[in-house]
């Protein structure tokens, strides 16, 4: 489970040049807004771009303590039912890239995941995965850690595609509100 930490890094899911629509405010008093999602921790938050700022989907912006080259300023932390329908519609694809990107991390957690409660392993967190696959899991990591997705798709033949999962866990961490564990997101 992931430490609430600052996001130092986010990618651009959608620009708003004339501001949110459902600011009450005349288009001319509204500032242009940027939502994004953090790249550690998956926080979803609206930025404030510099004036001079040229923003585009996909892009890669700091959002740290240093000097922003892009950013003028994290305006908020939002939900998932505060993005825009663009920014929803982008967000799986990026988080398919990222899970991707960060193969490694993830398939850490297949290697080191532990009990939450003695009825409840972190792999149940997983969709799909139950008891007789949890121990399949903890029965061959135990004889030899996993490597890679393919690894795992490899020597658990009920799991094909283990990135899959992690981003179906990571989409259900942000749409939902009521999720009680976050294991790749942040509360």
């Amino acid at each position: 489970m992931k430490a609430d930490k600052k996001e130092v890094n986010a990618i651009v899911l959608d620009v708003l040049m004339k501001g949110h629509p459902d600011d009450p405010r005349p288009s001319f008093k509204r500032e242009p807004i940027v939502q994004a999602m953090g790249l550690e921790q998956f926080k979803l938050l609206e930025l404030i771009p510099k004036m001079t700022a040229i923003i585009n989907l996909y892009d890669k912006v700091y959002i740290g303590d240093s000097e922003r080259d892009k950013i003028e300023r994290v305006k908020r932390r939002i939900s998932y039912n505060d993005l825009t329908p663009t920014a929803r519609g982008e967000l799986p694809f990026i988080i398919e890239k990222m899970v991707k990107e960060r193969e490694q991390e993830f398939v850490g957690f297949f290697n080191k995941s532990i009990s939450i409660t003695p009825r409840l392993h972190m792999l149940h967190l997983l969709p799909g995965i139950g008891k007789k696959l949890m121990w399949e899991i903890l029965e061959a990591r135990n004889k030899k850690p996993f490597e890679s997705f393919s690894d795992i798709s490899a020597r658990i033949k009920a799991i094909p595609q283990p990135e899959k999962m992690i981003h179906a866990r990571i989409m259900e961490e942000l749409e939902d509100p009521n999720v009680k564990y976050h294991v790749f997101t942040s509360t």
